[in-house]
């Protein structure tokens, strides 16, 4: 009997941990093997990362090359093209060789610089001495065309974090030469997403912006408590344990059903139960990973203004529309409709919320439990 705690968290989950998305699984994977450019949008923590490991890992034909990369770390135009050359020609080839004469082939006008790890033959970075004012960054950013054209595969890439390069300096010319150059590109697609939905939101569905439409926008929903439940009461089954569908949807609302809190919340219930799962093992779990998150949860109060905190207690208490209802704006201390205004975009701008035409809501359900919880703080 399995012993090893069953469920997985803080990082992209694979295999028997990765639950549910099976309709957004074959729509992404169908999008990508048909040549479509998607773009993946939702709030943090809804599982975009491992649906696309996912998807890629599921890509098992022969004439297919996929490649991933997270840019993240990445602060300048440099940073980018270093990481997508080393990404692309790691995680198109697999033979040492290959990848030097991609790089003399391909590379040539940007002095392309090997340095190698223990294992030489599986581990490189890559170093480009280019000159932005020339063709040199085209031919980077040609790189996964012109290896799919040599071999001929379809290559797909995705990058993660994408919204990154919206901090770039002179952003807007390095996004228009991004897209001069793959939107032109008949055997590369490109999957972009990223953690900040109202940054990719701006860059992907802005007509003002370089990439308007350049793919299909993809906006993926939470997976349903149903399926959760089912998958986290098989779970514990799984190992010996047994906890009730009750007891696994107090998991999912208290979540808000967010892939990665679901997994880490069901984690930690696990590791305090016995055999059964009681009620009192889902409070002090749930108490236990409020305080795991306290420190970050009150940095961020710590930024925010009177009134910004004044919105989300609002927002805590249940009310998520009306806001400027005489009765809330008096209640609250918001002030005037006006002031409403500049409030939400603050909160959308520090990723702290979600507006839809309908309704305000929290990125963080457990930043709402932690507020809920600290009632007057």
């Amino acid at each position: 009997m399995a012993t090893n705690n069953p469920f997985a968290f803080g990082k992209a989950v694979e295999g028997e941990y990765f639950t549910d998305r099976i309709e957004d699984s074959k729509r992404l994977s169908a999008n990508l093997s048909n040549g479509i450019n998607t773009i993946l949008i939702s709030p943090r923590r809804w599982g975009k990362t491992s649906l696309v490991k996912k998807v890629i890992s599921d890509m098992t034909a022969p004439n297919v090359r996929t490649v991933f990369l997270d840019v993240f770390q990445c602060k300048s135009e440099s940073d980018f093209y270093q990481l997508f050359a080393t990404a692309v020609i790691k995680q198109t080839s697999s033979k040492l060789d290959e990848w030097l004469e991609i790089a003399k082939s391909f590379l040539a006008n940007v002095s392309p610089k090997f340095s190698f790890g223990p294992d030489p033959a599986n581990d490189f970075s890559l170093s480009l001495d280019w000159n932005p004012d020339d063709n040199s960054t085209a031919d980077i950013l040609q790189l996964p065309e012109r290896i799919a054209l040599k071999k001929k595969v379809h290559v797909i890439v995705c990058i993660d974090e994408f919204q990154q390069i919206g901090d770039f300096s002179n952003s807007s010319a390095f996004q228009k030469r991004l897209r001069s150059v793959w939107q032109h590109q008949q055997n590369t697609t490109f999957c972009l997403f990223g953690s900040k939905k109202h940054l990719l939101e701006d860059l992907f569905n802005n007509k003002s912006m370089p990439f308007f439409k350049f793919g299909e926008l993809m906006f993926l929903q939470k997976i349903p408590t149903a399926d959760w439940v089912s998958y986290i009461c098989a779970r514990f089954q799984q190992t010996g344990k047994s906890i009730s569908p009750d007891l696994a949807t107090r998991i999912c609302l208290a979540t808000d059903n967010l892939s990665s809190y679901v997994q880490h919340l069901a984690w930690i219930v696990w590791y305090r139960s016995d055999s059964v799962v009681t009620e009192s093992d889902v409070d002090q779990a749930i108490t236990e990973i409020l305080d795991q998150n306290s420190f970050f949860f009150q940095k961020e109060i710590e930024q925010l203004s009177e009134q910004q905190m004044n919105f989300l207690r609002a927002l805590a208490d249940g009310i998520s529309s009306g806001f400027s209802r005489k009765d809330i704006i008096k209640k609250y201390r918001l002030e005037s409709s006006a002031n409403i205004s500049a409030i939400r975009k603050a909160l959308i701008k520090k990723d702290l919320i979600d507006v839809t035409p309908d309704l305000v809501s929290f990125n963080d359900p457990l930043f709402r439990l932690y507020i809920q919880k600290a009632g007057g703080l």
